[in-house]
């Protein structure tokens, strides 16, 4: 190939020489992403505009925006940033043991040094926060000890006056505390249940621990030996009394379902000349002195029983009608006073009751039942002003029917129907059945009621003619429940039969109270004005192996036998909740068989005689 040949261009001079512009300019901006802030530094020149104008916005905008079609509100997510692990390594803390020798005035001298003194002088608006914050304060200069000081000590006796003042304060603030107060309750259960110790053993069916160092009781042998013979007999344990509870009548009990040590016991008067505001305690029985919490009511208490889902719920019954849920560990309740379905009268009959769902059968919710002077047999929930109610049956009174003979003996009824509405006195459910529960009244009928069905009662048996103050199922034998009445008697019945089985006449008392014994299948307790009977229908239905006196001037109002012990506890119109032991009675072993063979055996003969 031909190479091409380069042409040059010589520089000349006056190219040198020639002046040439060049123009340099800046190309436009390229804006990818723009968030503009909205945040302003409080130094910006435009600050305080933006101020105004947001203090304008907050005032107009902000405070009229509620019911505007302008203004929503709406909230967002954001996301939180993923975390990282940082480890790091440091060296370990090196401990070194020291002493020193500190004397009185060292002390002395390091509490009143003039700091200290002004702290302890002047007031502190902070100590009302807390007790262990005053005391972290007040006790942080002794932490300090100071060696070898030689400070004057000036005015002893100032100072002395001081000191005792400031130690005075520390001791109410320790008093007060909760940690404190914990503390002595821990304390006095202890020293108690040391002291109770052979009492509380045989309410357990525990051994006795022996003391060397203590001498035997000559009281206590006494009772023993008279227990081991062959007769039934009644050993008092301990009573469950206080000053709060000194005169006041007991006039319910119930045992906590989840922690039987747990026993609560309503208070009042029923005597509209003495009325006092009720009173309910919670016992524990591992401190007979003191109840653990006390719950100050409105009216008098005339029923309780503890929830069996919630442990801590206690629903109480009073004599205005009213019924209040109280939680035992935050005093915190739930009342019917603003409920217009209260009711209008003493609340004699109140219990926490587990029923099935009537679509499924297989789930069970909790229900409170309640009966009343009005009549009223009544379920109450939670609502958002207290508690609400629906009614389950109304106790209208019965129809009365006579019967007329004419010539040609055919028999003509005469019906009268009265619409009032009779007292409801008492209440309990079947033990197996959760639908199906008795109704003693005021005018001495006992009616057998369904809760699906509000209108008619299943059944209703005629015996008693005086108000019927309490029904009891048995929970060993579900077709059996007892009554009890003012007239004096005591009547032993079969669900299916109209007739009382066996009736009981008690010394001319009425009687308060009746209760089963959930260990044995035939006896049960009874309470009248002045005394408590047990009842063995294995041993005598004629009369009961066990008789108690009520002390001079008082009278037992209430019964209640603990599901996992041989004793009974019994109220009285002082105030005191008294536990007896049973001894000599029917023996475990033979449970089984009196539950299954002694009462049908004894009551089935008495029904095909009749």
């Amino acid at each position: 190939y031909q190479k091409k040949n380069t042409v040059t261009e010589h520089v000349t001079g006056d190219m040198l020489n020639e002046h040439i512009h060049i123009c340099i300019s800046e190309t436009e901006n390229i804006s990818l992403l723009d968030i503009p802030s909205t945040l302003v530094s409080v130094e910006a020149d435009d600050a305080e505009t933006i101020l105004e104008r947001n203090r304008r916005y907050a005032e107009v905008a902000c405070r009229n925006r509620m019911g505007r079609d302008n203004y929503m509100d709406q909230a967002v997510q954001t996301l939180n940033g993923a975390a990282k692990n940082k480890q790091t390594q440091s060296d370990g803390v090196v401990m070194v043991d020291t002493a020193t020798t500190v004397t009185n005035w060292d002390l002395y001298n390091t509490w009143i040094r003039p700091e200290q003194h002004e702290a302890v002088c002047s007031p502190e608006p902070e100590r009302v926060d807390g007790p262990a914050a005053s005391l972290k304060a007040s006790r942080g200069s002794e932490m300090s000890v100071s060696v070898g000081s030689t400070a004057s000590t000036g005015n002893s006796e100032g100072r002395d006056a001081l000191l005792l003042l400031n130690a005075e304060s520390d001791l109410q603030w320790i008093k007060l505390s909760e940690k404190f107060q914990d503390c002595v309750r821990l304390m006095e259960k202890t020293v108690l249940r040391n002291t109770f110790q052979p009492k509380f053993a045989a309410y357990r069916h525990l051994p006795i621990l022996e003391d060397a160092d203590q001498q035997v009781e000559s009281g206590k042998v006494d009772v023993k030996e008279d227990t081991k013979g062959p007769h039934p007999a009644l050993e008092c344990l301990w009573a469950f009394s206080c000053e709060l509870t000194r005169g006041r009548s007991v006039s319910s009990m119930a045992l906590n379902k989840k922690n039987p040590d747990l026993l609560a016991v309503g208070y009042g008067e029923f005597d509209s000349s003495n009325q006092k505001p009720g009173l309910v305690c919670c016992w524990s029985f591992k401190n007979p002195m003191w109840p653990d919490h006390v719950i100050h009511c409105d009216s008098t208490v005339t029923s309780l029983d503890f929830s069996s889902n919630n442990p801590s719920q206690l629903a109480v019954g009073m004599l205005n009608g009213v019924i209040t849920i109280y939680n035992v560990q935050n005093q915190n309740s739930k009342s019917s006073s603003q409920c217009y379905r209260k009711h209008l009268g003493p609340v004699w009959q109140i219990r926490w009751i587990q029923q099935q769902l009537r679509l499924t059968g297989e789930e069970k919710v909790e229900a409170l039942i309640s009966a009343a002077e009005d009549g009223r047999i009544s379920k109450w929930f939670l609502s958002n002003n207290g508690l609400d109610c629906t009614d389950l049956m109304k106790l209208r009174k019965d129809i009365h029917t006579k019967k007329k003979t004419t010539e040609n003996k055919t028999e003509e009824r005469t019906e009268i129907v009265l619409s009032a509405l009779t007292p409801g006195l008492s209440l309990d459910f079947h033990p197996t059945d959760s639908s199906i529960y008795l109704v003693g009244t005021g005018e001495g009928l006992i009616h057998k009621c369904s809760s699906s069905n509000s209108q008619q009662f299943l059944e209703t048996y005629w015996k008693h003619f005086c108000p019927v103050t309490c029904v009891s199922w048995s929970p060993l034998s579900p077709d059996v429940f007892l009554s009890c009445s003012s007239d004096w008697t005591i009547h032993l019945w079969r669900q299916d039969h109209f007739c009382p089985v066996l009736s009981f006449t008690s010394t001319h008392r009425a009687v308060y109270d009746i209760k089963w014994s959930p260990k044995w299948a035939t006896v049960f307790g009874v309470i009248s004005e002045g005394q408590m009977q047990i009842w063995d229908l294995n041993s005598s239905i004629l009369d009961p192996i066990i008789v108690q006196s009520a002390g001079p001037g008082e009278t037992m109002t209430s019964l209640l036998f603990p599901s996992q012990t041989d004793c009974v506890l019994v109220g009285d119109s002082d105030g005191q909740v008294t536990v007896y032991q049973l001894h000599n009675l029917q023996r475990e072993s033979n449970q089984v068989k009196l539950r299954d063979k002694r009462i049908p055996s004894m009551v089935l003969p008495l029904f095909t005689s009749l």
